[in-house]
């Protein structure tokens, strides 16, 4: 396992060894718009070797030939190099295979074998495997246990690696997510399992350890002492899509907050690290979810609200209500937003409250993490001199305009004595020249080169469902209340009521 420090290494110095990567679903949207472009960056930043090589294997029928043109149209239309990487991506698609099978036929992975086998001879890639499951959920235990059966989980050669990254969601619940953990570490090792969850990947979730643990000035005052309350949001524009099919069976709690939410959260609330590796930092989460309270069912029914959007206007444009859109069930009872308040029980965050919200169609696209302050405890001027003056906050915006903004009171210019609230903002666009890797290339980088620090340890994924679970299980017969919200809004008006309790409101990023 890797040492490597994400944040005081660049992912430039970092090249990865001569390898295969065996995507599972090569013919899918995720292989096309996401992997294959991040392959592309990678082997223009010469940070591939010369005999990298891909395999894709899926149920379509495709030759070699077919699936390199596929790949380098996938690539062009997402605009990834343009003429000047043509020569560098031609060579690398050189040493693209495919394999059409069935996930459940041994032939497949015989096929699959022999070509791994070849690559092997032919270009040099020493026996090394990074398996990719870019496939639905359901087929994961089918490879896994596939690739088991056929001695592919196991390195052939001394000093080989074989890894496996698998997609979200992992399971649906948390009894489904432990067996399906008892199918892959029955085949796979723990330290050989890369669980995937792209929002590692951005700079400014990885930023919220550097503004911790790298500033004097904030670890300080990032207690119950200093802070009032923490709102984190997950918004999105667009509605579920051609997705809705999926997203019925899914829904915002398992989609978003299970996962991304649950990883932005044990970021923000960890203790500082022993050790800046894989696992001190994971550790480190695993503690801050375990001191997540679990609701019972009763707290469920005040403390969460779920709802679905209905239609409305998003960015000037006509939207359809969820139950209208393609795949959807005309009397659907999925949520598309969800808001809960969560208390954490340790020294740091006593007290605390921890607003979370996500949703489909709300007025933009935003991933922020807003930290309010108490209130100053006197004002020393009269409360008519500062009827603008707002508690401080730090709020990180980890899309998509990535950066920090700090809010602060500040005399306004003029004769008179009157206070309001400013900001100071930091954009990573203009402050930094260097190229900032997109999500799945660092990812898909670290796994080759075996720094699992930005993937998700078993536990961990245990833990998140843990806090999850209790939710589905108060949803399950469908009789807890489902609010509905104007596509365009910011929610429900009971996700307003969630925070007017407290004597709170959301914030409008």
């Amino acid at each position: 396992m890797s040492d490597a420090n994400p944040l005081a290494e660049a992912v430039g110095d970092k090249v990865a060894p001569p390898a295969v990567l065996v995507v599972f679903g090569a013919s899918g949207d995720l292989t096309s718009r996401k992997l294959m472009p991040a392959v592309e960056r990678l082997a223009l930043r010469r940070l591939l070797p010369a005999g990298f090589s891909v395999v894709g294997v899926a149920r379509t029928e495709m030759a070699d030939d077919d699936f390199r043109e596929r790949m380098r149209v996938a690539v062009e239309k997402l605009g990834g190099g343009g003429d000047e990487a043509g020569p560098v991506w031609a060579a690398f698609t050189g040493g693209f295979r495919y394999v059409a099978g069935d996930y459940a036929s041994p032939e497949t992975f015989d096929k699959l074998e022999s070509v791994l086998d070849e690559l092997d001879r032919e270009r040099g890639t020493s026996g090394n495997r990074l398996y990719y499951l870019a496939t639905p959920p359901a087929t994961f235990p089918v490879i896994v246990s596939g690739l088991a059966e056929h001695g592919l989980n196991r390195p052939a050669t001394e000093g080989a690696f074989v890894r496996v990254v698998i997609e979200k969601p992992y399971g649906h619940d948390r009894p489904s997510a432990r067996d399906l953990d008892a199918i892959v570490h029955a085949g796979f090792a723990e330290e050989q399992v890369y669980r995937i969850d792209h929002y590692l990947g951005k700079e400014t979730v990885q930023n919220v350890l550097a503004l911790r643990f790298a500033n004097t000035i904030f670890e300080p005052i990032w207690n119950r002492r200093y802070v009032d309350h923490v709102q984190i949001t997950v918004a999105e524009e667009l509605g579920v899509g051609h997705r809705g099919s999926f997203y019925e069976r899914a829904g915002a709690l398992r989609d978003i907050v299970q996962n991304h939410v649950m990883q932005v959260l044990a970021l923000t609330l960890m203790e500082p690290p022993a050790t800046f590796d894989a696992d001190g930092i994971r550790d480190e989460k695993v503690k801050a979810l375990k001191a997540v309270d679990v609701l019972s069912v009763d707290e469920v029914a005040l403390h969460v609200v779920r709802a679905q959007y209905t239609a409305g206007w998003v960015g000037g444009e006509q939207a359809p209500g969820y139950r209208d859109e393609v795949g959807v069930d005309p009397h659907s009872q999925t949520e598309t937003y969800v808001a809960m308040r969560l208390l954490v029980d340790n020294w740091r965050w006593a007290g605390v409250p921890f607003y979370v919200r996500t949703g489909k169609r709300l007025p933009k696209r935003v991933t922020e993490v807003a930290m309010e302050f108490h209130r100053p405890p006197h004002l020393p001027f009269k409360e008519s001199q500062a009827t603008g003056l707002a508690p401080n906050a730090l709020v990180l915006r980890i899309q998509p305009d990535e950066g920090i903004t700090l809010r602060f009171g500040a005399k306004v210019p003029g004769q008179e004595f009157q206070v309001r609230s400013v900001s100071m903002d930091f954009f990573y666009g203009a402050a930094f020249l260097e190229e900032t890797p997109e999500a799945y290339e660092r990812l898909l980088l670290d796994a080759l080169v075996g720094d699992q620090t930005l993937f998700i340890r078993s536990d961990e994924v245990e833990q998140a469902w843990q806090i999850v679970d209790p939710i589905l299980n108060a949803w399950g017969d469908e009789s807890a209340p489902l609010a509905r919200y104007d596509a365009g809004s910011w929610g429900p008006a009971e996700a307003d009521d969630l925070l007017a309790r407290d004597g709170r409101q959301w914030r409008k990023p």
